[in-house]
């Protein structure tokens, strides 16, 4: 056995075995936290609902529709309220927005089980639809530029949120919604760095001395921009899409 590391930055080299045991002490905090995770989502079904006006409309690609219309006829209704930039050109976008929404890709799972999945964006529906197809996305977009204050009501509309609702015939609910961090369960990318051994690799997590951590530092800022641009951006760009939004 040798407790010391081949290199900074690495964790030490042992056996399999002493590496087989700190593996089950891990593996039964992780349980706990599944388990502990499971009784959330199972608080979260008990919570009540509010009510919001069933009419107040969204624009798509056909002009305005009522929020219930959003729905397309199924039960459930999650919506990602993306923020927007008026007037920016498309590296200047919200960096999380973009790396939170491009990685909702296949929605056939989330409608076998009578959920829709939309966007509403809080910029106009022009411009911010053809961000949109410049990623390369193709979910349910609408603008909520005018409604989102109503739809977000006593929260600040400008940030994200992830939105749950719930329609009874023609009357729609709110059952949840979450912002900050919460939205992360939309980016599996983070939780397969949470599973290496560096994580993210940014600043604020706690790591062994030595363990690279060159995101969101002081010398680099953005999490998810690279060389000036949100990073989902750059693949885009070399395949010869227009970022031009105006």
């Amino acid at each position: 056995m040798n407790d010391q590391p081949t290199s900074t930055g690495l964790p030490p080299v042992v056996d399999r075995r002493t590496w087989q045991e700190a593996r089950e002490a891990l593996f039964a905090r992780e349980k706990a936290h599944t388990r502990e995770g499971d009784a959330i989502a199972a608080a979260r079904r008990r919570l009540p609902m509010v009510e919001i006006d069933a009419t107040i409309e969204v624009i798509g690609a056909h002009g305005p529709i009522p929020i219930l219309d959003v729905f397309e006829g199924r039960k459930q209704l999650i919506a990602y309220f993306h923020a927007w930039w008026p007037d920016q050109p498309a590296t200047e976008q919200c960096e999380g927005c973009t790396f939170f929404n491009c990685q909702v890709r296949e929605l056939s799972y989330l409608h076998s089980r009578d959920i829709t999945y939309a966007v509403l964006c809080k910029g106009p529906y022009a411009e911010s639809v053809r961000y949109r197809d410049f990623l390369g996305l193709d979910m349910p977009w609408y603008s909520a530029e005018k409604t989102a204050p109503r739809l977000l009501e006593g929260r600040d509309w400008q940030t994200h949120h992830l939105v749950c609702y719930v329609r009874d015939g023609e009357r729609v609910f709110e059952t949840y919604y979450t912002g900050g961090r919460g939205v992360e369960i939309m980016a599996p990318t983070l939780g397969l760095q949470d599973m290496t051994v560096y994580g993210r690799q940014e600043a604020w997590e706690e790591s062994p001395g030595g363990w690279p951590q060159p995101w969101y530092s002081a010398e680099n800022p953005d999490t998810w921009r690279t060389n000036g641009r949100p990073i989902a951006q750059w693949s885009r760009i070399e395949a010869g899409r227009s970022d031009q939004l105006t």
